[in-house]
């Protein structure tokens, strides 16, 4: 059980507070935007052959806002979405991890807790260990990996409402849910899964069989809300997303 006093302790921490204050800020912002989108795109907006762009542009902000809403819920298993609140940070990802794919939260965190522990070994979770140079291959165990029955039953049941009881063309639902939701998938494993932890190219630094990408802030938010920088994560688990660039230039000029 969680204990009080310690909770306590950390929210009159000032840094826990201002890390505290900026997460959750941003996560409303972050879910508040995809959750808004998405209502909009199935109650609001109407599909028709003039607005197939709209459509596209929706779609491509809705997979950015997904991967966004991932990992929203990724720092809430670090417990650096909100340092120090426990409930909190379990209310708030398992709650995201439901909306994004039917996901569950305590197998969820557990799994990720592996993928730290065997980093790029045949115990981690996210590691296709035959294929660890095959992006399709891995990314097809990643799937089968995670994306269980519940996911299934989950995607099915939200997909029948809108079809059969709400009205949406199939064709929208597609277009601004189905779309956004493969897309973020595989944004998420490229980017945050397969480019750190792949085999060959260049070497691992060390134990946690992670590389970063060395892009720009911006490109690095666009990517994958700084998941790039995935090294810099698997050394400072605790360090939020929004903070993994200054961490990672902390990091640099200590290494000078």
């Amino acid at each position: 059980m969680e204990n009080p006093a310690i909770s306590n302790s950390y929210a009159r921490n000032p840094q826990r507070t201002a890390q505290a204050a900026i997460g959750l800020a941003l996560a409303i912002l972050i879910a508040g935007g995809w959750l808004g989108l998405h209502f909009y795109a199935i109650f609001v907006f109407e599909l028709n052959w003039s607005n197939i762009p709209a459509a596209l542009g929706i779609a491509l902000v809705q997979c950015w806002l997904s991967v966004g809403v991932f990992i929203i819920s990724h720092d809430a298993m670090h417990g650096s979405l909100v340092p120090g609140w426990k409930r909190l940070n379990g209310a708030i990802g398992g709650a995201l991890l439901f909306l994004y794919a039917g996901f569950g939260w305590r197998k969820m965190r557990e799994a990720h807790f592996d993928h730290h522990r065997h980093s790029g070994t045949e115990g981690d979770p996210d590691f296709d260990a035959d294929n660890p140079t095959s992006f399709w291959r891995w990314y097809g165990t990643f799937l089968k990996r995670y994306f269980g029955w519940q996911s299934l039953l989950y995607v099915h049941v939200v997909v029948g409402i809108y079809w059969l009881v709400v009205g949406v063309p199939m064709a929208q639902i597609v277009l601004v849910f189905g779309l956004p939701a493969i897309g973020s998938s595989l944004q998420l494993f490229y980017f945050g899964t397969f480019r750190p932890h792949r085999h060959g190219g260049v070497a691992f630094e060390d134990r946690h069989n992670a590389r970063s990408d060395d892009f720009p802030v911006l490109l690095s938010l666009a990517t994958c809300f700084h998941f790039g920088y995935h090294a810099e994560h698997h050394r400072s688990p605790q360090t939020p997303w929004w903070g993994l660039p200054r961490y990672r230039r902390s990091a640099q000029l200590i290494r000078k």
